[in-house]
């Protein structure tokens, strides 16, 4: 495993100039998941090519992703572009090379590599490595701040969004950082993952069975014991979505923001739309322009 003491700078893989900015993927050795990470920046043209320091919001994917899925297929470049935002996109899990695998980490598409569901794993042989939580939280954003000066830091600076399990990790990871992020927004977010199979499957192996140390990483939960500063929710949810009744439950999470002053929710149901990335193309730049009205408020 890796030093935690100082952040060693991440290896540029690839940039590519997209609506005058700059989309840089990177890849680093990870002190808190003992494995090699890789991740995506956005810089819109003023930070990418000028002077100018940008706010930023932190995109986490859903099921199955990498930090590429996103920039290929969202359109987040553009929307970012024209609200002056910067981009981060992490990966989604550890990523341990063949011959090193956990066994089973591999076995099925929602659980293990590529769903890491954004907690810190308590039990073996996940603890070790399977710790996203704190990689989101505390690695990746020293990383950052440390490598791309141009992102500016700090609460007022910086929002965070995610899809489907990545939605969860976003809400998740505001709630329970409130002095970390001033904007939110999900797309299809995992709401009550303590009351669909999800959630049962990746809390239950991540966690373990009692069912109390689950209610950590659960929006609703969270969302009825928030005290921190007032914070407004935008959440998109396709009609569509063949997950929307068994896994996402976004009504369950509008009862519970509706009983703490502290938050409130705007809840978008999109007739006709599914849970796939045209969704999110479809829906990108208001979502963006969410952030950007509560960041530069």
């Amino acid at each position: 495993f890796f030093s935690l003491h100082q952040p060693i700078m991440a290896t540029v893989l690839s940039e590519n100039k997209m609506f005058e900015g700059k989309w840089l993927r990177l890849k680093h050795d990870s002190a808190t998941v003992g494995t090699p990470m890789e991740f995506s920046v956005y810089l819109p043209s003023k930070a990418a090519f000028g002077q100018e320091k940008v706010k930023c919001v932190w995109y986490l994917s859903g099921l199955t992703c990498t930090d590429k899925n996103v920039m290929e297929k969202s359109g987040i470049q553009r929307a970012a572009a024209a609200s002056n935002l910067a981009i981060v996109a992490p990966d989604t899990s550890p990523r341990n090379p063949e011959g090193s695998k956990i066994p089973g980490e591999d076995d099925g598409w929602d659980f293990g590599s590529g769903a890491g569901f954004y907690v810190d794993a308590t039990q073996d042989p996940w603890k070790a490595q399977y710790r996203m939580y704190s990689y989101i939280t505390k690695e990746l954003p020293a990383l950052v701040a440390a490598q791309f000066p141009q992102i500016l830091t700090g609460r007022d600076h910086t929002g965070i969004m995610g899809h489907s399990m990545g939605g969860h990790g976003a809400i998740t990871i505001a709630l329970k950082n409130p002095d970390m992020y001033k904007s939110l927004s999900a797309f299809a977010p995992i709401c009550n993952p303590m009351n669909v199979p999800w959630g049962h499957k990746n809390l239950g192996n991540y966690l373990g069975e009692d069912r109390a140390a689950w209610t950590q990483y659960d929006s609703c939960e969270l969302a009825k014991a928030y005290a921190g500063p007032k914070l407004h929710i935008l959440v998109s949810q396709g009609t569509a979505d063949t997950f929307l009744e068994r896994e996402l439950k976004p009504e369950a999470l509008k009862e519970a923001v509706s009983g703490n002053d502290n938050l409130t929710l705007d809840l978008r149901m999109d007739e006709g739309y599914d849970h796939s990335y045209c969704y999110m193309a479809s829906f990108i730049d208001a979502h963006l322009a969410h952030h950007s009205s509560i960041l530069n408020a």
